[in-house]
């Protein structure tokens, strides 16, 4: 699999203050493509930030209905990975790749 392959499944990490308390249990969030699977996301971020990857739970939070000027929209849905890191292992996402 490619570099690029793996920057296209890991969108962005999430920072978010819930997300910063899972960093204390070594685990990050990240925004992932919505068709990744569970083995894919294993592999990307075990590529991309050379750290063991222990779990990956996600979950997908599904797009919203929301107004505009009368017009009704939609949201997209976002797939999220929580990534459980091996013991000793770390990830800082506020230095960047």
């Amino acid at each position: 699999m490619s570099t690029f392959k793996h920057y296209d499944i890991i969108r962005n990490p999430v920072v978010t203050e819930k997300s910063t308390n899972l960093s204390e249990h070594n685990q990050v969030v990240f925004d992932v493509a919505v068709d990744a699977s569970k083995p894919e996301i294993k592999a990307a971020v075990e590529a991309l930030f050379s750290v063991k990857v222990k779990a990956v739970n996600t979950f997908v939070r599904k797009g919203k209905v929301k107004r505009f000027r009368n017009q009704l929209g939609v949201r997209n849905d976002v797939k999220k990975a929580v990534v459980t890191l091996a013991d000793g292992q770390s990830i800082d996402i506020s230095t960047g790749l």
